[in-house]
């Protein structure tokens, strides 16, 4: 080694090839194309991470500053182009992209941060469609949630006013462009949610680009409108204009104007209902008369109502004849009924055991009472007792029985 020789510290020469990078016009204002790896968000919220293609990578850091910027969320596998300086870091002696810039690859940071933000809260149910809320059919109170100066708030309220005016108008203005944009929608819609303002929230703005709407695409205005107990209608940009607003409303319309349109009744149409209910009702109403009026007319022609006493006498009449029929009834029946009875005493008397001991008979019983019915159930000595018509005998058996048809010896 020669004595001439310059001898550096690592420090110094990592400060020196720092410098000469630095020195380099063209490392200093780059655009590199890669696909994120590695990708990590610090506390302190600088983002490290690494850009690779398919033979090479790049390491890469964004600090806080910058990354303040982003649209959308860097992710792992995301093709991005990164704009700033490649410079060395001197701790390391490692070379990297300090970015001041990362652009979603094939479609712009707005449109990557918008589908983000969309597939977000889809997943998270804020686009369900079980969670809209029905629109009041006469509402009493509207609030219009949108900028003073615009030329759609004056569109909206000449529309309300010449298509609903009994609807009362509250105007709750707010900026509707820039940073402080959505956080000032979003406090505006608490604020008529948490005072009761009205029975209707109308959200928007005229149109503009893609930056100019961003604020309808912000996070805290999306959850601002699901959360509110207030239906509210989305009414951004022109029609072709989609915004988050839209999907977490309860009904998007395409226009401001159109959304007042959807938001009242039209008094026109409203006045020609209620002259053809009024027209049907009184038609109704006249059907009804003259029905009375045709019963009325047969009640007046009724005889009875004509001469009450003879309804009275028809039906004293009747009633006579009627009574008349039920005595004679009466008469038969009673008098039939007694022939018969007269009949089965007849009868029975005539089987009465009595009747056969007036003739001469007589029946003979032990003491117990048995019915002796044959002589030769009779015993020797057996005391019996003999009953004629006009009363009994007590006997005792003497001889002896004889059978039917046997004279005994004398």
């Amino acid at each position: 080694m020669s004595s001439e020789q310059q001898i550096f510290t690592v420090t110094q020469l990592n400060n020196l090839i720092k410098a000469a990078f630095d020195n380099v016009p063209a490392l200093q204002n780059l655009c590199v194309r890669g696909e994120i790896s590695n990708y990590k968000l610090y506390p302190s919220g600088h983002h490290y991470f690494t850009l690779k293609d398919a033979e090479g990578s790049l390491r890469c850091v964004m600090f806080k500053g910058n990354a303040a910027s982003l649209r959308f969320k860097p992710e792992n596998g995301m093709s991005v182009l990164a704009l700033g300086r490649v410079s060395v870091f001197p701790r390391d002696g490692a070379y990297q992209l300090y970015c001041t810039r990362l652009i979603p690859d094939g479609a712009g940071d707005l449109q990557m941060a918008f589908d983000q933000l969309k597939q977000k809260l889809f997943a998270e149910g804020l686009f369900d469609q079980a969670h809209k809320k029905t629109l009041p059919t006469y509402p009493h109170r509207i609030g219009v949630v949108t900028s003073p100066a615009g030329a759609a708030v004056h569109d909206m309220l000449r529309i309300l006013g010449k298509r609903y005016p009994l609807s009362k108008v509250l105007l709750l203005p707010v900026r509707v462009q820039g940073e402080t944009a959505a956080g000032e929608i979003a406090r505006a819609i608490e604020y008529a949610n948490r005072e009761a303002l009205c029975d209707l929230l109308i959200v928007g703005r005229g149109g503009g680009s893609l930056e100019d709407l961003w604020a309808f695409n912000e996070e805290p205005v999306a959850r601002a409108i699901y959360a509110s107990e207030i239906p509210v209608i989305s009414a951004v940009g022109h029609e072709p204009d989609v915004t988050i607003s839209d999907f977490t409303a309860d009904l998007r319309a395409a226009t401001p104007s159109n959304a007042a349109e959807l938001a009242v009744p039209d008094q026109t149409e409203l006045r020609g209902r209620l002259a053809a209910l009024q027209k049907a009702m009184t038609a109704a109403l006249r059907r009804q008369a003259q029905l009375a009026r045709s019963h009325l007319d047969a009640l007046l022609a009724c005889p009875a109502l004509k001469d009450p006493q003879s309804l009275i006498r028809d039906r004293r009449q009747s009633l006579d004849i009627t009574l008349n029929e039920l005595i004679t009834g009466q008469t038969k029946l009673v008098h039939a009924q007694r022939n018969r009875l007269t009949s089965l005493a007849a009868s029975l008397d005539a089987m009465s055991p009595l009747k056969v001991l007036a003739r001469g008979y007589a029946t003979a019983a032990d003491e117990e009472g048995g019915l002796v019915t044959s002589a030769a159930s009779a015993r020797l000595r057996e005391r019996l007792v003999i009953t004629f018509h006009d009363g009994t005998i007590r006997t005792t058996v003497e001889g002896e029985s004889y059978a039917k048809n046997q004279v005994p010896d004398l």
